[in-house]
């Protein structure tokens, strides 16, 4: 455990009032936020943990992707934990989580990928650092 981590229930209480703090505008077409406990490891990348997702069902042509399922937004506590160090800023980084994730929303409406190429380019560097 780290040094002044946030309990499940404080890191949900922030990710609410944060939340709650965006204007509804900007979560057209979002069926919610979901706050899940466990720890999101990357699945192609050991080591790195994914703090949170934009998850998305697509278009009923892409995979057979059905709208009816919705889309939303999932934080994972349990990387929260993994990442924070003493003096991390819970706070701060649940917000630009957040933020990170309603921008690929924002760009999945408006038929962008801006923000996934910019994962990918993250990702790329990370992997070559890693070498």
């Amino acid at each position: 455990p780290t040094l002044g981590a946030m309990t499940f229930d404080e890191f949900l209480d922030t990710a609410y009032r944060l939340w709650d703090q965006i204007p509804d505008a900007f979560k057209r077409g979002l069926h919610g936020m979901h706050v899940l406990e466990h720890l999101k490891p990357d699945p192609d990348e050991p080591g790195l943990f994914r703090l949170g997702e934009y998850v998305s069902p697509g278009y009923p042509t892409v995979l057979g992707g059905f709208d009816g399922l919705g889309r939303h937004i999932a934080l994972y506590y349990g990387s929260f934990r993994a990442v924070a160090y003493p003096g991390f800023d819970w706070e701060g980084e649940i917000w630009e989580t957040l933020i990170h994730e309603l921008r690929h929303h924002l760009e999945f409406l408006a038929g962008r990928d801006d923000l996934v190429a910019e994962d990918l380019e993250y990702l790329r560097q990370y992997r070559q650092e890693k070498r």
